[in-house]
């Protein structure tokens, strides 16, 4: 006779919450410290800020839904992978800056894990899909907004680039999976993948949302602002 096992279907679901959200901390967080060091900041700006850039959307989700005190200032675990990639990023960024704009990858990979679990966390709580798929991506674009106002930068968000879509999208393959009663691993794996994919394409590709018409000279200067902005990064 075999001893029957029961799965404690709640329980695994709050896990993998918990696991997408410290991956999303720690890559968020080293998208945050390296636009710190490209700024040329201090050790302790570049730790402020890959804990600004890791933490405000969980912050912001977990207020939302009513899981006071938010998660990132009750579970030490989110500040210390903050913390770890700041340290890893502030001592080794010659070796990271050999990758092709390492922010911007840091920064897909950390939408698509946080969109992910913000929906995910949302579905737990009892929300509707729709709600849900809206929180995962208000969880996704925060960290990155948080980065870019502290930086003086126009957010992601707010420009012409496919950063809330492919948000919204990872998060709506998640609510949709499980509307469709797919496990929870799957379909979490199937909706990161949507949104890296399609925040990558679009950095590669230049893909760009529709923006409002405006006059030759305002564009010129709009794109040489742009162009300065990425030099000063760089240096």
């Amino acid at each position: 006779m075999f001893t029957p096992v029961y799965l404690d279907v709640h329980a695994a679901l709050r896990t993998l919450v918990l696991t997408l959200d410290l991956l999303g901390t720690f890559v968020f967080a080293l998208s945050g410290a390296v636009a710190g060091v490209r700024r040329r900041l201090d050790l302790f700006g570049v730790l402020v800020l890959s804990f600004v850039a890791a933490n405000s959307g969980g912050i912001v989700r977990d207020v939302l839904i009513g899981a006071t005190p938010p998660a990132a200032i009750r579970d030490w675990r989110y500040l210390a992978a903050s913390l770890l990639a700041g340290v890893l990023i502030f001592y080794w960024y010659p070796s990271i800056k050999r990758l092709r704009s390492p922010v911007q990858v840091f920064d897909a990979a950390g939408l698509a894990l946080f969109c992910v679990a913000g929906a995910q966390k949302a579905m737990l709580v009892g929300l509707p899909p729709v709600m849900a798929a809206l929180l995962g991506m208000l969880t996704g674009v925060g960290g990155g907004v948080a980065r870019d106002v502290l930086l003086s930068e126009i957010p992601a968000v707010l420009r012409s680039d496919v950063y809330a879509v492919a948000a919204l999208a990872g998060a709506a393959v998640l609510v949709t999976g499980d509307a469709l009663g797919l496990p929870g691993p799957v379909s979490a794996c199937a909706g990161a993948a949507l949104c890296f994919g399609l925040r990558l394409a679009a950095i590669k590709l230049d893909w760009h949302l529709p923006v409002a018409q405006a006059s030759h000279r305002a564009a010129a200067e709009a794109a040489a602002a742009e162009r300065r902005d990425e030099h000063k990064g760089e240096r």
